[in-house]
């Protein structure tokens, strides 16, 4: 799925695999061809996203895997 993002031009936003059916989802673009980082977003907002170097989104997407956020 392709949307706009006015910083980043066209981006494939992809819906989390653990996403809820109560609507409490977040979608991900990986722009680290074309910017070097990858985006992600509130599914339901769909405005502004976080930006992420490769290095800090794995480190994010482990401890969130470890339960070690917070």
């Amino acid at each position: 799925m392709k949307r706009f993002d006015k910083n980043m031009g066209m981006l494939t936003w992809i819906t989390s695999s653990y996403s809820g059916e109560q609507g409490q989802c977040i979608e991900v673009a990986d722009a680290r061809a074309a910017h070097g980082v990858v985006a992600v977003r509130d599914s339901k907002a769909r405005g502004e996203a976080l930006i992420f170097t490769p290095a800090a989104f794995a480190a994010f997407t482990t401890a969130a895997a470890e339960h070690s956020i917070g």
